[in-house]
C-alpha cells in the first residue's frame, strides 16, 4: 500500500479471460485498475462490471505489439494517476496453424510481436516510473508451455512463452536493486476464449476440469498482495486433472 493508500494496476489483455478476472480481483482488493486491449467495447464491459461492484477502473485501447502505443498508454496512466504500482502483462495470442507441418511465417511473426515484444514494450514503458518510485511489481502471464515443451501449443507459442520466463528472471537480476520485482505466472490449461482457436476445441466436460479464469484472477491478486520485500520469481499452476500428464487423444489437441 502506498502512503496515500492508492495502488494503480495496469492490466493488458484485460477485455476477457485471465486479464478480465485479474482486473476484477485486483479491483476487489482496492486497486485502481486500468485495463487495456485492442477491443475497446470489451474493455468497457469489464470496467462497467467492476464499477458496478464498487471498484475503480478505466479502459484504454491498446495494441501491445506497437512500442509507441505501449509507451503512450503508460504515460497516460502516470499523467492521470501519478504512478503505476503493478503491470500485469496478460495480452497473448495463438493461431490455428501451429505445427511445423502447417505453420506460416506470418503467424510466427504475429506471435512474437504480441507474446514477446508486447511484454517487453510494456515492461520498458513502466520502468522509469517504477524506478523513480523505488517500488513496483510486474506479473508476466506466460504458460505451462513456458516451462514444459509440448506439441499442442506449437513452436511459436512455446518459444515465446519460454522467452517470457527468461525475460522475467533477467528483469529481477537487474532491477532488484531498485526495489522492483517480477513474477512469471505459468498456468496450465485455462478455460478461456482462446481455446476456440485450437485445431480441436476441447469439449465442455474437458473445459470444466481446466483452470478457470477466476482461479487465475485470485492468483494474480495474491502475487500482487505480497509486500515489497517479497519476489515470487515464478509460479507454475495447473489443473489437478492435467491433460499433459494423461495420454489420451484429447490431450493432443
Amino acid at each position: 500500500m502506498t502512503k496515500n493508500g492508492k495502488r494503480v494496476a495496469w492490466v493488458t489483455g484485460g477485455g476477457s479471460g485471465i486479464g478480465e478476472a485479474g482486473a476484477e480481483a485486483l479491483a476487489a482488493d482496492g486497486w485502481t485498475v486500468v485495463v487495456s486491449g485492442r477491443r475497446k467495447e470489451a474493455l468497457d464491459i469489464v470496467v462497467a462490471k467492476i464499477t458496478r461492484d464498487g471498484g475503480v477502473a478505466e479502459a484504454l485501447a491498446l495494441d501491445v505489439s506497437v512500442a509507441a502505443d505501449a509507451q503512450r498508454t503508460a504515460d497516460q496512466i502516470v499523467a492521470k494517476h501519478g504512478r503505476i504500482d503493478l503491470l500485469v502483462n496478460n495480452a497473448g495470442i495463438n493461431v490455428p496453424k501451429r505445427s511445423w507441418q502447417d505453420m506460416e511465417l506470418e503467424g510466427w511473426d504475429k506471435l512474437v510481436q504480441v507474446n514477446l515484444n508486447g511484454v517487453l514494450y510494456c515492461m520498458r514503458a513502466v520502468l522509469p516510473t517504477m524506478r523513480k518510485q523505488k517500488d513496483g511489481s510486474i506479473i508476466n502471464v506466460s504458460s505451462w508451455a513456458g516451462r514444459h515443451v509440448s506439441k499442442m501449443p506449437g513452436p511459436a507459442y512455446t518459444t515465446t512463452k519460454h522467452a517470457v520466463l527468461a525475460l522475467t528472471h533477467s528483469f529481477n537480476m537487474d532491477e532488484c536493486v531498485n526495489g522492483l520485482r517480477a513474477c512469471c505466472l505459468m498456468p496450465g490449461e485455462v478455460a478461456t476464449p482462446i481455446l476456440k482457436l485450437r485445431p480441436v476445441v476441447p469439449s465442455e466436460e474437458e473445459q470444466a476440469r481446466m483452470l478457470q479464469s477466476e482461479d487465475l484472477g485470485r492468483t494474480i491478486a495474491f502475487i500482487a498482495s505480497m509486500p515489497p520485500r517479497v519476489c515470487i520469481n515464478e509460479l507454475l499452476i495447473s489443473p489437478t486433472h492435467n491433460r499433459g500428464f494423461i495420454q489420451t487423444p484429447l490431450s493432443r489437441d
